[in-house]
């Protein structure tokens, strides 16, 4: 087993592009379904986890698109499995097919990336300057408030959790409610917490969709509040994804579902932007692109920058060819 990876980050968050595995199913979706089992799987394992990688690792391999509308498709992957969507990744994706010619982009202006996923069809629009990548805007899927102030009694008392759509499904509450702040000192007690929402809201009715392939509590979104910019609301948060992955980033689709949170309660107003930051102190810009009769189509800017590339190789006497994890 011999895979190179090129490898990228957005806002400090990783993003491990791989091409070459072999995926079955005619659309994304499926073939995320497939990918579940078998040898994408186990390839996923492979560069995920270590000792090749680590419990907050994440990539994607480069898949053939649903139909000839975009330029290519991509299948998610974290420590646990694979992932419905993913905005820092895409960001990623779109910075990279561009810097690699895999799609035409102006010295000056925008270059627009297509990009397939389990969720649906995302952009990934490349901003240029003197044949410079300056920053991506992740364009996602109409997101939508699910269900607003579910009360849940958690091991720090009981807390009111919304449920919004954004390409996945997140529980989102403020991180004061649990006497806690978004800050690298409570970052233990932040996963525990997220991971005791996710499994507790996990079955909630609200987060059973239409495509049960949906279905389910991707992640918690822990918010703390910072005021208010001369552009709108500004808000620091981290995302406990899968069981207990920490999003460095501001999260790409988290973000979305903030967009769509806010701009169901007003805080967000058409012309206005989120400044939203991570947990590092990252940054992400946010607006709502468009309303739709399925919710909101936000947009999301960052910028992904490319770390290397690696070949990792399996010796066959190696022991942990499905690697580890000790989360």
């Amino acid at each position: 087993m011999r895979w190179t990876t090129e490898d990228w980050h957005t806002a400090g968050e990783p993003f491990r592009i791989v091409e070459g595995v072999a995926t079955e199913g005619a659309t994304v979706a499926e073939r995320r379904v497939h990918a579940m089992t078998g040898e994408p799987d186990a390839v996923r394992r492979f560069l995920c986890l270590e000792p090749r990688g680590h419990d907050d690792m994440y990539g994607g391999f480069i898949t053939p698109p649903d139909d000839d509308g975009a330029d290519f498709g991509v299948l998610f992957w974290h420590k646990d499995s694979f992932s419905t969507a993913c905005g820092h990744g895409t960001m990623a994706l779109g910075a990279w097919a561009v810097a690699t010619g895999r799609v035409d982009a102006p010295d000056d202006g925008e270059a627009v990336v297509v990009i397939d996923v389990p969720s649906g069809r995302v952009e990934a629009r490349v901003q240029r300057s003197g044949g410079v990548t300056t920053g991506v805007v992740f364009r996602n899927v109409a997101s939508r408030v699910l269900a607003r102030g579910i009360p849940l009694a958690t091991s720090r008392g009981e807390v009111l959790v919304d449920l919004v759509f954004g390409g996945a499904v997140y529980a989102t509450l403020p991180a004061a409610s649990l006497g806690l702040e978004v800050t690298p000192v409570h970052t233990t007690e932040l996963i525990r917490l997220g991971r005791e929402i996710k499994w507790a809201l996990n079955d909630h009715p609200a987060a059973q969709l239409d495509d049960d392939r949906l279905s389910g509590v991707y992640g918690t979104i822990l918010v703390d509040e910072l005021g208010r910019t001369d552009d709108g609301p500004w808000q620091r948060n981290v995302t406990v994804f899968a069981d207990g992955e920490v999003d460095r980033s501001p999260c790409g689709s988290g973000t979305a579902s903030r967009v769509a949170l806010l701009a169901h309660t007003g805080e967000l107003a058409d012309g206005e932007t989120l400044t939203h930051d991570s947990i590092i102190g990252t940054r992400f810009l946010a607006r709502i692109a468009e309303r739709t009769a399925d919710g909101v189509i936000p947009e999301v800017t960052g910028q992904a920058y490319r770390v290397g590339s690696c070949e990792f190789e399996l010796d066959p006497a190696d022991p942990l060819a499905e690697g580890f994890s000790l989360r």
